[in-house]
């Protein structure tokens, strides 16, 4: 049986095992799927131990998507113009593909959920590597990204790493709340870790409005704090990023067995679990 995992810290939370075990029952394949937590400080002995024995792929999830990024020896396209990876897979016992599927997951759940078209003007919170791991196929598909985060010195390297990309731009914190009534945003996503630990990003709340659509890439069993937040000062489209995981995981089952799972079933059942 073929031995797969997620690695992060904290991964308690993760729900990856229970994703992919509802897409190994539905396509047949026959797999092991296993959370690990590992020490901040040890993620590259572990990252090696795991595959010298016998592993075959994994997911990585914070705070660790840059550390693997350095580690692979090939990268896909999306990964290369992230910056960032969450899968990865070893080819012929020794060689590390990686991949990040977390923007392109969220692009089909945005699509799925009609929150987002090409022209969307999107307002990213955060500057960490969930942030960063989204960002390419967003503006692919023709949106413009403007960045916000209580560091702005994160900000910037986020900038420099897409210099070269004209539809993404940024400000300093302070200067959102000086000049909002001068910026329309389509679409808000909350890429920070603010929702784990209960926190709600700082932002002007006469941002929101009933037309601007509120997406949190962490999900709960019940609302996250910034999607409560985000309904009481007006919001009427909102949705955690339960869809968004469900759909990146499918395209690293893809990577892994070349089966793309039918996801629509997958967030109908996984509903169950939660």
């Amino acid at each position: 049986m073929k031995i797969f995992a997620v690695f992060g810290n904290p991964i308690k939370h993760s729900k990856s095992p229970i994703i992919h075990q509802l897409f190994a029952k539905q396509t047949g394949v026959l797999q092991n799927y296993k959370k690990i937590c590992v020490p901040i400080n040890g993620f590259y002995k572990i990252f090696f131990s795991f595959f010298k024995n016998g592993g075959i792929g994994a997911n990585i999830t914070i705070p660790f998507k840059k550390k693997a990024y350095k580690l692979c020896d090939i990268l896909t396209e999306r990964a290369k113009y992230s910056g960032v990876i969450n899968t990865v897979k070893i080819i012929n016992s020794k060689t590390i593909l990686g991949d990040n599927t977390d923007g392109i997951g969220l692009l089909k759940d945005l699509q799925n959920l009609k929150f987002i078209n090409p022209k969307s003007n999107i307002l990213l919170i955060g500057a960490g590597g969930a942030a960063q791991g989204i960002i390419y196929p967003l503006i692919k598909f023709g949106c413009n990204i403007t960045i916000i985060n209580r560091t702005y010195e994160n900000t910037k390297k986020i900038i420099k790493f897409f210099k070269n990309v004209k539809k993404i731009n940024s400000f300093k914190l302070e200067d959102l709340f000086l000049f909002h009534n001068k910026f329309k945003y389509h679409l808000i996503i909350n890429a920070t870790s603010s929702s784990m630990k209960g926190n709600i990003p700082n932002i002007p709340s006469s941002i929101i409005n009933p037309d601007i659509f509120c997406y949190d890439l962490f999900y709960n069993f019940n609302k996250t704090p910034f999607l409560k937040w985000c309904l009481i000062h007006g919001a009427k489209k909102i949705s955690d990023g339960i869809g968004m995981l469900i759909e990146q995981a499918a395209y690293s089952f893809y990577l892994w067995h070349g089966i793309m799972p039918n996801t629509k079933i997958i967030i109908k059942k996984y509903k169950k679990y939660i």
